[in-house]
């Protein structure tokens, strides 16, 4: 029999992981003035060395995340580790700045990490850890992101600069071993076929927006290249969003996603990525900016950089912290307080900057409220979806958040540039211009505040953890999977087969949205009994007791009757067999028409709510009746008499 690792284990190599992914971004930051040089290439080059990372990390960690969901979530980080390992080989032989830059896109790979180990984290921890863990985990951003400038200072003076990517090479490899020998696969999975079509349309998209984000400054925001790319960006996304809801297993579920909790959280995660990457930008570079500009201190990168770890350190420290108040209050509340924070300490910064101690506290601050933010953020979404889709949610979630940070970055810049004082013959950003950037922060933290209040209360963390306790917070979880079987062929209820798992309390334990085909897979926490529910549009739900006592079991379901608005048409009493039935919406929309039988009987499925016009016209007679009808969510009878010689009147 397999040993399990104690949870702590897990915790310490998913959080190492997440450690080593942020210090690919930052570990090269500290080079970049001296690239040019080392590899004798142009400054604006130079730069490809990040922008690569951050391309591939925004397009990879969603597919990663699919991927996992499908396939196994600690083979995807496997994966990940494994493309992280080989880039930072690449770059540490240094064949070539053709081949450096192809390195630092297969590290950016390694983002996918955070948002697969976190969906392990929920699939493997007993509920009361794992508010804890996913913070520690969210945490490992900001601390792997504050140690790689220091590191970096300290590895290339030592070892020289090839010595940052060996680093990598040598903790990804470790950290391999370690997930191997520590971390168990998680049960929850749905296999299925990869959307290959989706996946390749979503990452043109990606990068056709994030190219001209990140370079639009240089190459300019009128250049037709600027524009066409972010033109082209908009057309992909026309032609993808259809796609994903035509396709039978979509790259990413929009319908889910359109959802309020997972909308209002993805938006409020933009935001929060800006709050969070402006405190970083704006930190450094104050710190390094030489004191005779009026806006700096002077210090070096390695100095600068060790003034950013209290920050990291306090994201860590408050894991406990973001733990326990999720548990209390849920991952709204803390949201709500994280950007709170970081909106105050941001207009506090803007009046009391005047030290490096001063500038160090409101680092920190910033960081614990980002601790915060950063911890309740996964656990809303994963609250909020079906649990055997919990990595590409957090895949999605990790990607809208680095479109806040690319932004961030973006619109930092174009500030810096604008309010400038020359000393010594550079230019340097004005104290201004700093002040501006702060109130970005505040605003970005403002509006991040906004938009979770928005977010409903998220009831099903909050269950599972009191359903742990009455299993004695053993995790138990087995995925069930099914069928739900129309009566008759209905393309129009693809897409809308919803199926629920109830507890026998009436809580929800999960859901799934069936696939075209109506396979649907659900997470149960244990043996119990559990009532099914499936409801499409256009048809009667149906639920089913159903008695779980483990192991790999189908459970199907028929929706039987389909819900319609049907009716008799009459002339004088008698059957208008073969009459005309045409059905609109009040306001003249034309829904559908159809014949009678010969018994006078005419059928449409049942529209959505509404009010309706139906109109009867009888070809014998060139009679015509109508009547005004309010349907709701039942099944409608709806006879229409028709007088001889009538004409069109509405009843």
């Amino acid at each position: 029999m397999q040993r399990t690792a104690p949870a702590w284990a897990t915790i310490l190599v998913l959080s190492l992981c997440g450690m080593v992914s942020a210090l690919q971004f930052t570990l090269v930051i500290p080079l970049l003035p001296e690239f040019p040089q080392l590899l004798d290439i142009s400054a604006s080059d130079s730069s490809w060395l990040v922008t690569a990372t951050l391309l591939t990390a925004a397009v990879g960690t969603p597919i990663i995340a699919r991927m996992a969901d499908m396939y196994g979530k600690r083979r995807m980080l496997l994966v990940s580790l494994g493309a992280m390992i080989l880039g930072s080989v690449i770059c540490a032989l240094e064949v070539s700045f053709v081949t450096m830059i192809v390195g630092r896109a297969l590290q950016g790979f390694g983002a996918a990490l955070i948002a697969v180990g976190i969906s392990i984290l929920r699939d493997k921890l007993p509920p009361e850890r794992i508010g804890t863990a996913v913070a520690l985990m969210s945490a490992t951003m900001g601390i792997g992101s504050a140690l790689g400038l220091p590191l970096a200072g300290v590895l290339s003076n030592w070892l020289g600069w090839h010595s940052i990517f060996w680093f990598g090479a040598v903790a990804g490899a470790v950290l391999v071993v370690a997930l191997l020998v520590v971390v168990e696969e998680s049960p929850v999975r749905t296999p299925g076929r990869f959307d290959v079509t989706g996946a390749l349309v979503l990452s043109a998209a990606l990068i056709c927006l994030l190219l001209p984000i990140s370079k639009g400054s240089a190459w300019g925001w009128g250049e037709p290249v600027v524009v066409g790319l972010l033109v082209s960006s908009l057309l992909l996304l026309v032609i993808w969003v259809p796609l994903e809801l035509r396709v039978n297993q979509p790259m990413v579920d929009l319908r889910t996603s359109a959802q309020r909790p997972v909308l209002m959280t993805n938006l409020a995660s933009i935001f929060a990525g800006m709050a969070m990457f402006v405190n970083m930008l704006v930190t450094v570079q104050v710190l390094q900016q030489p004191a005779a500009t009026g806006a700096g201190f002077g210090l070096g990168v390695t100095a600068a950089g060790l003034a950013m770890v209290p920050s990291g350190l306090a994201m860590v420290a408050m894991s406990p912290v973001s733990g326990w108040s999720l548990a209390r209050w849920g991952g709204r509340a803390v949201l709500l307080v994280g950007a709170g924070l970081m909106s105050l300490t941001y207009v506090g910064r803007v009046f009391w900057a005047d030290s490096v101690a001063a500038i160090v506290v409101g680092s920190t601050l910033v960081g614990i409220g980002t601790a915060l933010a950063f911890a309740a953020m996964p656990t809303l979404i994963m609250s909020s979806v079906p649990i055997t889709e919990t990595a590409s949610a957090n895949g999605l979630n990790s990607l809208v958040r680095s479109i806040g940070t690319s932004l961030a970055s973006t619109l930092v810049a174009a500030i810096m540039a604008t309010y400038t004082i020359e000393v010594g013959g550079v230019l340097f950003a004005t104290e201004e211009a700093f002040r501006i950037v702060l109130v970005l922060g505040a605003v970005a933290a403002a509006v991040c505040v906004a938009l979770a209040a928005l977010i409903p209360r998220d009831r099903r963390t909050h269950h599972e953890r009191e359903l742990a306790r009455a299993q004695g917070g053993e995790k138990q979880e087995a995925v069930v999977r099914g069928q739900i079987r129309l009566a008759r062929a209905d393309d129009s209820a693809r897409g809308t087969i919803l199926v629920s798992v109830l507890d026998v309390h009436g809580e929800q334990l999960d859901w799934s949205r069936a696939d075209n085909a109506g396979r649907y897979s659900v997470v149960l926490p244990g043996p119990g009994t559990y009532v099914v529910i499936a409801n499409a549009i256009g048809w009667a739900p149906e639920a089913t007791v159903f008695d779980f006592a483990g192991g790999e079991v189908e459970q199907d379901l028929t929706l039987a009757r389909e819900l319609t608005v049907s009716g008799v048409v009459t002339r004088d009493g008698a059957p208008a067999a073969g009459a005309l039935v045409a059905l609109s919406e009040a306001l003249g929309t034309q829904v559908g028409s159809t014949h009678c039988d010969d018994a006078g009987r005419y059928a449409f499925q049942l529209p959505p709510t509404g009010r309706y016009v139906f109109t009867a016209y009888d070809p014998h007679t060139g009679s015509a009746h109508a009547r005004k009808v309010t349907l709701t969510i039942e099944s409608e009878v709806v006879d229409i008499d028709i007088p001889v010689g009538a004409t069109l009147q509405p009843h």
